[in-house]
């Protein structure tokens, strides 16, 4: 993978680049199987817009992906983002003990990368993900392209999981 100076594009891969409707049911009820909405992540369709967005943004930018999946499916994910035939780029994911809000946990790497390099824009469909990126000053996309379920909502906003 070739890191360079030109700015970075970061992307969400849940409901921005992988289609997670046929997987939510997971997070449905009080006991929400987070092994089985992960482990079915592998099966997601890609999402044409997204995939898109992301091939054109590696013409100008390098590409970063950022997710709330967890650690432990780093090799599943890795294969899929390979599969879909989309831009090499570095791969950040929460600690599999971490269970904070996407929102928090994201937009601490957000800040890290940039003191370190300008980020040109970051896309994502989790608006309170994406709110927190804007008051910290990053130029977001909301990834609109997707039906996310309520309890995937939920999930984002309470659960910290994804």
């Amino acid at each position: 993978m070739r890191s360079d100076h030109r700015p970075l594009a970061v992307f969400d891969l849940d409901g921005t680049l992988a289609d997670s409707g046929h997987r939510q049911h997971f997070l449905e009820g009080r006991r929400r199987d987070w092994n089985g909405f992960f482990s079915a992540a592998v099966d997601d369709p890609p999402l044409l817009e997204g995939v898109r967005l992301v091939l054109r943004s590696a013409a100008e930018c390098e590409v970063r992906y950022l997710t709330g999946r967890p650690e432990r499916c780093r090799r599943d994910t890795v294969a899929w983002l390979v599969e879909q035939g989309l831009p090499e780029g570095r791969l950040y994911m929460r600690r599999n003990d971490d269970r904070r809000p996407a929102r928090h946990t994201k937009l601490e790497i957000l800040e890290r990368l940039g003191r370190e390099r300008e980020v040109r824009m970051v896309v994502d469909d989790d608006e309170l993900v994406c709110d927190a990126a804007e008051l910290a000053g990053f130029a977001v996309v909301r990834a609109r392209w997707a039906q996310a379920s309520p309890a995937l909502r939920d999930a984002q906003g309470h659960a910290g999981r994804t």
